[in-house]
């Protein structure tokens, strides 16, 4: 095969991938509203459920760059296909709550395959890093987005079970396909902008630290936002609303943030990272305060701002590991990037029941809120020490 056309393949099925990786991890969150209907329990108590699944997200992404190095990335990513298809299947059979919880842990440990591996695999294969970084962002952001309203329709209609069972075939057929069409990682066909620049500071270490507590920061954001959006849209309608119009409204909120992955993408190749940073982040407090304050439409804008913020950060985030990070140690320091992230993150589930038992959505969004302000801060100060003229500098390809 062609290395363009290796390439190529390589790409589609890494954002298929990512759209995957988003859609089953937040099936649950949907479904735990049919759930609780069904078995006569409170929000609270079920969405706990889920917490191994988000804390594995993050806690596995660790040794998965060791793992890509001794098994390929190729291999990883059909395992992540095929163990997803298998983890989907597990929830729909559990007959307990400890099966249910048990299998979500199962789904959490190889959902962590997929951002170390799959962006390194992107980041190696891509023409124009922005670009291709924001496209594979949508991608997700779609998952994401279709989850909520995919979810719902299916549960509202044939039951729960069906909502973990279906995409269960869909991830096995596609992992199928992957094997047979993808035969290796192969290597980047194209170098072009994706790695011919690189960024330098004179003080990397501090930018790193800047760096890192930004993204369990933004992490807590991110997962807080993604898993109660469903159930603060069905709170803070104002009204009462049927399950598929609340999922629906979810995917429309997710759908604009995925909008703002694809402008980001185009503007990393020509506005330094450091300004970009500043600029989005500055959305996400804003709007948690908004929604927090608020009901009906005001609180739907102000998720429109924080869905916009944190999936346009994810795009700068990654990008910003690719521009400093060597490819041969690509893989590893994204497993690092999405330990950090989503590995703080993963509770995000048990603090949501906690504050929500205890205060309602707008306790849920103040505290999401101060997590945002101090993303804004590490931005600023990360502006600070890269200084305005920050940009890439031309490197040989490696």
């Amino acid at each position: 095969m062609a290395p363009e056309d290796l390439s190529r393949r390589t790409i589609i099925f890494v954002n298929i991938a990512h759209a995957f990786d988003h859609f089953v991890l937040l099936i649950y969150p949907t479904a735990v509203i049919a759930i609780a209907t069904e078995a006569k329990l409170d929000y609270a108590s079920l969405i706990t459920l889920a917490t191994g699944s988000f804390v594995a997200f993050g806690l596995f992404s660790l040794p998965m760059g060791w793992l890509a190095d001794r098994l390929g990335r190729r291999n990883m990513l059909a395992i992540f296909f095929i163990g997803y298809a298998l983890s989907c299947a597990a929830v729909a059979a559990s007959t307990s709550w400890t099966a249910i919880a048990a299998s979500m842990l199962m789904l959490g440990v190889f959902s962590a395959i997929y951002h170390p591996i799959g962006t390194s695999m992107l980041v190696s294969h891509a023409r124009e890093l922005g670009r291709d970084l924001g496209w594979n962002g949508v991608w997700g952001n779609l998952g994401a987005a279709m989850a909520s309203g995919v979810t719902a329709f299916i549960a509202a209609r044939w039951g729960w079970r069906l909502a973990f069972a279906v995409p269960a075939v869909v991830c096995l057929a596609t992992g199928l396909a992957f094997l047979r069409l993808v035969p290796g990682d192969g290597a980047a066909a194209v170098r072009g902008k994706a790695a011919a620049s690189r960024f330098e500071t004179s003080r990397p270490f501090f930018v790193l630290g800047l760096l890192a507590v930004a993204i369990i920061a933004g992490g807590m954001t991110f997962n807080i936002t993604t898993i109660a959006l469903p159930k603060v849209i069905d709170e803070g309608a104002g009204m009462s609303l049927p399950l598929v119009l609340t999922g629906s409204l979810a995917t429309a909120v997710f759908l604009c943030g995925a909008l703002m992955q694809l402008l980001i993408g185009r503007l990393i190749d020509t506005v330094p990272l450091p300004t970009l940073f500043l600029g989005l982040s500055s959305l996400q407090p804003v709007g948690l305060a908004l929604a927090a304050m608020s009901t009906g439409l005001p609180l739907l804008a102000g998720m429109v701002l924080v869905m916009a913020a944190i999936y346009g950060q994810v795009v700068i985030n990654d990008a910003m590991v690719a521009r400093y990070v060597p490819e041969a140690y690509r893989a590893k320091a994204f497993s690092v990037r999405y330990f950090l992230g989503f590995t703080a993150s993963g509770f995000a589930a048990p603090l949501i029941a906690l504050l929500h038992a205890n205060g309602g959505f707008p306790t849920v969004l103040a505290v999401a809120a101060v997590f945002g302000a101090l993303v804004v801060a590490c931005a600023f100060l990360f502006k600070v020490a890269a200084g305005n003229g920050a940009g890439p500098r031309a490197v040989p390809a490696e």
